[in-house]
């Protein structure tokens, strides 16, 4: 049933989608772009819904707030406290070892392009996550000037510099994409 309502709402929307089955692993950080609307999250959740994936993502905690914070927390919302000095990827590590399946959904570019703005560097506490958990990152994608979306790839973290070159070419490459990734570290 859940597969069925994904698929109705990529036909409703006038979107299509592209997997690579091989992909997917019991447990991974999974990354999309472009989040330039909020159909882009509603087309994430039809494509998770086809995949049987049960995803999470991290929300700020001022969102968990009244009826909202058991609906939040149902569909695999994880509360952050963006002002607090608390260490993000320790808790996403102690998640990934202690459940057998987990898929971590982020949006690096976090909140969601204006158009005719320039695009910010990206945020990479994805791949720091990723990273330490030791497990791949999975690349998604939204084209809106296309109406198309899918998973195009995945790596597994190791140079953060080249990862994030890698990333950046093969959205340009195959989802016709231009991320801003921040600049390279001085090591």
């Amino acid at each position: 049933m859940k597969k069925q309502l994904g698929k109705l709402a990529f036909k409703l929307s006038g979107w299509t989608y592209h997997l690579q089955d091989d992909i997917l692993e019991d447990k991974q950080v999974i990354i999309g772009f472009e989040h330039t609307s909020m159909l882009d999250g509603v087309l994430s959740i039809s494509l998770f819904q086809i995949l049987g994936l049960q995803t999470h993502t991290l929300m700020k905690k001022e969102l968990f707030k009244g009826p909202m914070a058991p609906l939040l927390k149902a569909v695999g919302a994880i509360p952050v406290d963006r002002k607090a000095k608390q260490d993000t990827v320790s808790q996403m590590v102690e998640l990934f070892q202690s459940n057998n399946k987990f898929n971590l959904v982020i949006a690096p570019e976090a909140t969601r392009a204006k158009n005719g703005e320039p695009r910010k560097p990206i945020r990479t506490g994805f791949w720091h996550i990723a990273k330490a958990a030791n497990v791949p990152i999975v690349m998604m994608y939204a084209n809106p000037k296309t109406r198309q979306g899918g998973i195009i790839g995945k790596i597994y973290p190791h140079d953060f510099d080249q990862d994030m070159q890698t990333l950046k070419d093969l959205y340009k490459e195959l989802a016709e994409l231009d991320i801003v990734i921040p600049e390279p570290k001085n090591t």
